[in-house]
């Protein structure tokens, strides 16, 4: 989280060198999580504007490709974004976010069989298999929405858009029976999971929220 919010910082910073209009500062709620943020606007077509989105940390249990994980997700991202105004208050919404986002996948459990790859394993107290989905922490974004145009008073903002890049998996595992297992079988498995879950290739965005402005 401290890693994402220094972009943001850091806009907020060169926003209080920009000629004075009417700052806004705004709250959403949607994907990626609860977001809060800072727009300040250049003139009547453009704005600039600084965000922090989380949806902390959550876990569950989760099957990928016939295996029963324990899954933990971590979601964070701070945005940079420029509006441009092309009808009223629609916009186009183009800029960069940091993010911080991965899920890590934990199978473990003594006496348990998996199947990696096509084979099974039993495995032993001391086995575990960890995978690890990771998006990349400087992305693109792209989007359309509504909202944040100069102007005084409470406003109603809108987002629809997406992160662009690839996530990365990889993988480690521990254990008696996990360390001799067959490496071709591990790598099926994880080229089995980067058909699945590997093919995403962007972050959404779906959010609607509240902005003051003054």
């Amino acid at each position: 989280m401290r890693l994402a919010s220094l972009p943001l910082a850091a806009l907020f910073t060169s926003l209080s060198c920009l000629p004075a209009h009417a700052g806004e500062i705004y709250a959403g709620i949607g994907l990626p999580g609860l977001i809060v943020g800072y727009a300040h606007p250049v003139s009547t077509d453009f704005t600039l504007r600084g965000d922090f989105a989380t949806l902390g940390q959550r876990s569950k249990t989760t099957n990928e490709e016939g295996i029963d994980y324990q899954a933990k997700l971590k979601a964070n991202r701070a945005a940079l974004l420029a509006d441009w105004f092309v009808a009223g208050g629609f916009r186009l919404t183009g800029g960069v976010t940091f993010n911080q986002m991965k899920i890590d996948l934990l199978a473990q459990g003594a006496g348990r069989t998996i199947n990696l790859g096509g084979t099974n394993y039993t495995l032993g107290a001391d086995d575990q298999l960890r995978v690890k989905i990771e998006f990349p922490r400087t992305t693109p974004y792209f989007g359309i929405g509504y909202g944040h145009q100069r102007s005084e008073g409470l406003g109603f903002t809108f987002d629809l858009g997406a992160s662009f890049g690839k996530a990365k998996i990889t993988e480690t595992h521990t254990g008696t029976v996990l360390s001799n297992a067959s490496q071709a079988d591990i790598d099926r498995e994880l080229a089995e999971l980067r058909d699945g879950v590997g093919k995403v290739r962007f972050i959404p965005q779906l959010s609607i929220g509240m902005a003051v402005r003054f």
